[in-house]
């Protein structure tokens, strides 16, 4: 069995989540702490929900948020270092935990030493070539990503590129590590990854790679590129909207352009992440809870961000600073969470262990039954026999409600 037919991933933002300066005002915030280690503490909390992956956000050496690369083979000194990696790794090993990384290959901070060499030594330099830099007499301009000074975009028709990648993604999975998460890859030519990839799965055919696209055909760029998989951000964009409006139409519209994707290829699905507003603080709780359903009973591999779980809330904005509510830290343990929402929290246990119990929901197709702004039933539908009827619905009160052969396997608000 694969990494993608039994994969259900907690999210987790390391800066954020272990409390490290995402804005780091001088080097004693810059200084080797040992906070990496801190994730074990909370690995059988995940185990106990029923997760058995963890997708790690950047955990490189990098200039601030970790979108902004400085080494890629090393470990953030904010994080800790290469021995607290190897304890990470080898504590979710011993639970069963497949661990994700996040490989920011699209760009990198505008002070990388290659970055910085390329710039002073002209045209002619040895690195010019690696990225994007326009030279006008002794003015040099590296382009940035989405107008982001601090990041400078790698010439991905560079072939060194590739190598440097390549390298980078093989050395952490000799380290461990069972996939990446390619950060920005709908900015990414699809052919650098027919480069690169099958150069990795000539060592490691099992690793899952996944690329960030949030706008764009999926299945063409999976097609071109070789990674296994996608987000599926036009479901999530339909999940939470639909809720708002209370509009189940739009959700069904997106769920029949989601069964055509998993003709060619199985969508990473998720109702939150660290780029966007919290899908508590998004619909509410209990709105929520049916965006949970959904999430854990398409198809796909599905992912739940941090806190998700549990209904924490946080408000995504477009400034500086903007990501911190959405990026929090945790306490040492989960023991000293405090009040949560633990209705919401078994709820996720209590979905996991649906999807469990029923793995062909992997590549299930969704078949409407009965549709109206405020309720919707679908038939979940596997490649046999397999079939699993969601009754979701948002008024009088928000219930869901999952049967099997007529009999029921889960209710939620009834």
């Amino acid at each position: 069995m694969s990494f993608v037919d039994h994969a259900i991933i907690w999210h987790v933002y390391p800066l954020g989540f272990t409390g490290a300066p995402v804005r780091p005002s001088g080097d004693g915030e810059r200084e080797l702490t040992h906070r990496l280690p801190a994730l074990i503490d909370w690995l059988d909390y995940a185990v106990g929900l029923g997760f058995n992956a963890v997708q790690l956000g950047p955990v490189f050496d990098s200039t601030s948020h970790g979108y902004d690369t400085l080494d890629f083979h090393r470990i953030d000194p904010r994080l800790g270092d290469d021995g607290d990696f190897d304890e990470l790794i080898d504590a979710a090993t011993d639970r069963g935990v497949g661990v994700l990384l996040d490989g920011v290959f699209n760009h990198v901070s505008s002070e990388h030493p290659l970055v910085q060499r390329a710039l002073s030594e002209g045209p002619d330099g040895e690195y010019a070539g690696m990225f994007r830099i326009s030279f006008d007499g002794e003015r040099a301009t590296a382009e940035t990503f989405e107008g982001h000074d601090g990041l400078v975009e790698f010439n991905h028709d560079d072939p060194r590129v590739a190598d440097l990648v390549t390298e980078v993604m093989l050395h952490w999975l000799r380290r461990g590590i069972a996939g990446w998460r390619l950060d920005a890859v709908y900015a990414v030519p699809a052919e650098f990854w027919s480069s690169v990839l099958p150069r990795v799965r000539e060592e490691f055919p099992e690793a899952f790679i996944y690329g960030e696209m949030i706008h764009g055909d999926y299945a063409d760029y999976v097609r071109r590129s070789g990674v296994d998989s996608i987000t599926a951000y036009e479901l999530w964009k339909a999940t939470w909207s639909s809720l708002n409006d209370e509009n189940f139409f739009e959700l069904e519209w997106s769920l029949r352009r989601h069964n055509d994707m998993l003709e060619s290829f199985t969508p990473y699905t998720f109702v939150g992440n660290h780029d966007v507003t919290r899908i508590a603080t998004k619909v509410g709780r209990e709105k929520a809870a049916v965006a949970a359903a959904v999430l854990f009973t398409v198809g796909g591999v599905p992912a739940v961000y941090y806190g998700d779980e549990f209904g924490m809330e946080g408000e995504k904005y477009e400034r500086i600073g903007g990501d911190d509510e959405v990026r929090p830290a945790f306490p040492a343990s989960p023991d000293d969470l405090g009040e949560t929402d633990d209705r919401l929290r078994r709820l996720h246990h209590d979905l996991i262990g649906v999807r469990r119990n029923h793995p062909w929901l992997v590549r299930a197709r969704v078949e409407t039954v009965e549709l109206s702004n405020t309720a919707y039933t679908y038939d979940c539908v596997g490649e046999g026999d397999e079939r699993l009827r969601v009754e979701l619905s948002l008024e009088p009160s928000v219930t869901v409600r999952i049967t099997r052969d007529g009999e029921e396997i889960y209710g939620f608000g009834r």
